[in-house]
């Protein structure tokens, strides 16, 4: 496993604590998740910023097409 697909697995670990979900469909969106909330958003932007060093704005993360794709910028540009 290359180190991009180890960080892409990580991320989308963290992201399926942050939904409260078992699994992550990672291509839905995020709000196709009922667990999809104000308080979700926000630790997400959190994490980011804590664990990315990125900023990104609600209306930002819900721009992706699917969380793959959020996850894939994520890390390409980390």
């Amino acid at each position: 496993m290359n180190i991009n697909n180890k960080k892409m697995e990580e991320l989308i670990q963290k992201l399926a604590d942050i939904l409260e979900v078992d699994e992550l469909d990672i291509n839905k969106k995020f709000t196709d998740y009922e667990e999809w909330d104000s308080l979700a958003g926000l630790s997400l932007i959190a994490l980011l910023d804590s664990d990315y060093n990125m900023t990104m704005k609600n209306k930002e993360v819900l721009a992706f097409d699917s969380i793959k794709d959020f996850c894939e910028a994520v890390i390409k540009n980390r």
